[in-house]
């Protein structure tokens, strides 16, 4: 690959960091996620929260984006009445990613979301989300695995043809689709598992798991192939 695309990664904001002898507020991103894009052969840029009338006038300067994992999104977001078993909200984080993902659209930026990423891929598009399910997170803090089968002719099924075991750690999932969006991916419990627009919509996929946290490179691959040709083409 002769261009290396800059791929901007959605990014944490935490109150409490530590390191070194320092407990501060920070930008954090799981090492996982630039590492991941590198490996692509990708540049990896995170991205911090910011006001969402940025949005626009930062994703014109990337080639592809990742809209990262994290907590639960707000069910308000969605016109939803809080379950006790959601998380508590994040709104700057929400917002930000939210207003990431609607520039990034029309824009025709690849797009990847992770998780997180996924879930609020679909309720940008007027989906909603299943606030719990069982089997997806066992061990608190510790990531698991299942499989997951790809849905014949799809983005994801072109990139993963074959059934695979993937790093899960969610317990929310995608309820009605937002509009456009197609399952490509299901676990054995009928969970979507994997969304996707079609092809005329450009390069948009979202996972629910996590190939930050496994060895399969090719999700990231093929989202860092596509973000290339577009930087080709628009250099």
């Amino acid at each position: 690959m002769t261009v290396r695309p800059l791929i901007g990664i959605s990014t944490y904001w935490e109150s409490g960091a530590r390191w070194g002898v320092w407990e501060l507020a920070a930008a954090l991103l799981p090492t996982g996620y630039p590492r991941l894009v590198q490996r692509a052969g990708g540049l990896a840029a995170m991205l911090p929260p910011d006001a969402p009338g940025h949005a626009a006038k930062t994703v014109a300067r990337l080639d592809g984006l990742v809209i990262a994992g994290g907590p639960d999104v707000d069910p308000a977001r969605y016109g939803a009445e809080r379950s006790p078993r959601t998380g508590p909200p994040a709104p700057e984080r929400d917002a930000w990613e939210l207003a990431l993902i609607d520039a990034a659209l029309p824009a025709g930026v690849p797009l990847l979301g992770i998780c997180r990423g996924m879930q609020l891929l679909n309720v940008a598009l007027g989906g909603t989300l299943i606030q719990h399910l069982e089997g997806h997170a066992e061990v608190v803090g510790v990531f698991g695995g299942h499989t997951v089968k790809p849905t014949p002719g799809s983005l994801y099924a072109g990139i993963v043809p074959e059934e695979t075991t993937v790093p899960t750690y969610h317990h929310q999932a995608v309820d009605r689709l937002g509009a456009g969006l197609v399952p490509s991916a299901h676990a054995a419990d009928g969970t979507v598992e994997a969304v996707e627009l079609p092809a005329e919509h450009g390069w948009v996929l979202g996972v629910q798991w996590h190939p930050e946290m496994g060895e399969d490179p090719r999700v990231m691959t093929a989202l860092v192939a596509a973000a290339a040709r577009r930087a080709t083409r628009h250099p």
